[in-house]
């Protein structure tokens, strides 16, 4: 890859990572969320790892810290649903302290705008979903990378 390639990707990656955390922490208020913003975080990954090598770049997580990452997030999710059917009977059931409820109404009206703390467990799914999503686009991308051709010319073993 050229000189000028890389001095762009790594920065543009690191911009892209911080776009896809945005996403998921401001999910539960605008569109947007888990989903997407691991897939964004995962991009800006991907990115670095296409320009500089999956041994050279700058951005490093080793296939176990991926892997971990995967499985926490989804063990997380399963948690968070699980506490949601013991509280209240419903699978991911969005429990949360309804703090607006003990607000006086003179204050309400000051602050008349969407409360974030009345999202409940919405952000901690993106989160969790974010984790998900971010480690198994990652760990494809790595196993794909990770792949060598061998052939076979003339008796020995060349890689490709």
């Amino acid at each position: 890859m050229s000189t000028i390639l890389k001095i762009f990707v790594f920065p543009a990656a690191l911009i892209i990572m911080c776009l896809g955390i945005d996403t998921i922490l401001g999910g539960h208020i605008t569109p947007g969320g888990g989903f997407q913003g691991g897939a964004i975080i995962a991009g800006g990954f991907i990115f670095c790892v296409m320009v500089y090598g999956l041994k050279d770049t700058p951005i490093r997580f080793s296939k176990e810290f991926i892997v971990g990452l995967e499985s926490a997030g989804a063990l997380i999710y399963v948690f968070l649903g699980l506490a949601g059917l013991i509280f209240s009977g419903y699978y991911l059931y969005n429990l949360g302290v309804d703090i607006y409820h003990i607000i006086p109404p003179f204050i309400k009206n000051i602050f008349d705008y969407p409360d974030p703390l009345h999202a409940g467990i919405i952000p901690y799914l993106n989160f969790v979903v974010g984790l998900e999503v971010f480690g198994s686009l990652t760990a494809v991308v790595i196993a794909f990378l990770g792949f060598k051709k061998e052939i076979v010319v003339d008796g020995e073993d060349e890689e490709i």
